[in-house]
């Protein structure tokens, strides 16, 4: 993505790498945006959802997936997605994408899907914070480091509307406090169409964002020189509430426990008007920096 891009161009960006060309009956191919950078672990993981579903009847609504990061994506290079029905019964179908380049897998993903049901409903409450136009945007935080301005023309970024409750990861070592949690709202940066699978491919896509960064968090530590680097190695997700990805709400992570260079990450969604709409769970590998430059960025498949 070109770093002009912003707001709805940027949004019309990345439904654009989601609109993946059927090659093949259950195959698809999708592109990323070109760069050094390795493939964005949440565009992955979106795309092989948008081809899953474009193979399952659209009264069923996904509602959870689990998906293994295996290799580095490149993204100067084409991702083919194979889609394998696993099974349609009466109220749900599930399949597996494959996610592959150069006849190799670099990720892969089952995938659940649901038709609507009525039974019981219960969730807890929202964890009480700021409303996000009290916090300052990325734009806001990013220039008191300009060591890290270059994250600003990161796709993402740009897509996504990200207010942080407390400091994010990238600030400089020693600027931020152990905390146990890591609250932040978020919302795609304009307006989507109306299609849920749109907008569950696209909380997909954000809840890739973040969600690593809370196990940094408990120990006060940042990503980059000084640091630490990271990538997903898997990501679990599961949609409980019909909700809109462009409008804002709230991604309360934690992390339960980390040891052997791996840290476990958990994040619950939550809408505005307080409603629990998503989880997800992911372990994601860390390592301390010692000679890389500043430019590490977690969520790398």
């Amino acid at each position: 993505m070109t770093a002009e891009l912003t707001g709805q161009a940027a949004v019309d960006h990345l439904l654009s790498l989601l609109d993946l060309d059927r090659v093949g009956e259950h195959r698809f191919r999708g592109l990323s945006s070109p760069g050094p950078q390795r493939v964005f672990g949440g565009q992955v993981a979106s795309q092989a959802l948008v081809a899953a579903a474009r193979t399952v009847d659209p009264a069923r609504a996904v509602h959870s997936l689990h998906g293994y990061f295996v290799r580095p994506g490149d993204s100067n290079q084409p991702i083919d997605f194979v889609v394998e029905n696993i099974r349609d019964g009466r109220s749900f179908s599930v399949r597996r994408c494959v996610a592959q380049q150069d006849g190799q897998t670099i990720f892969f993903m089952s995938a659940s899907f649901h038709r609507h049901e009525e039974g019981l409903d219960h969730h807890e409450p929202p964890p009480q914070v700021p409303p996000p136009e009290e916090l300052p945007t990325m734009a806001e935080q990013l220039s008191r480091y300009p060591q890290r301005a270059a994250l600003l023309s990161w796709g993402a970024i740009r897509a996504i509307d990200v207010r942080y409750v407390g400091k994010p990861g990238w600030v400089a070592p020693g600027d931020r406090p152990a905390t146990p949690r890591q609250p932040v709202w978020m919302r795609i940066a304009g307006r989507l169409p109306d299609d849920p699978v749109l907008h569950a491919c696209l909380l997909a896509y954000a809840s890739d964002l973040t969600l690593l960064d809370s196990v940094l968090s408990v120990h006060g530590e940042v990503w980059g020189s000084g640091g630490f680097g990271g990538a997903s190695l898997d990501h679990a997700m599961w949609f409980h509430r019909p909700f809109r990805a462009d409008e804002w709400f709230l991604y309360d992570c934690w992390s339960p426990s980390a040891s052997g260079a791996r840290g476990l990450a958990t994040g619950r969604m939550f809408s505005r008007d307080g409603r629990h709409i998503a989880t997800a769970v992911q372990e994601g590998q860390l390592r301390r920096i010692t000679r890389r430059p500043d430019s590490t960025w977690p969520g790398v498949a």
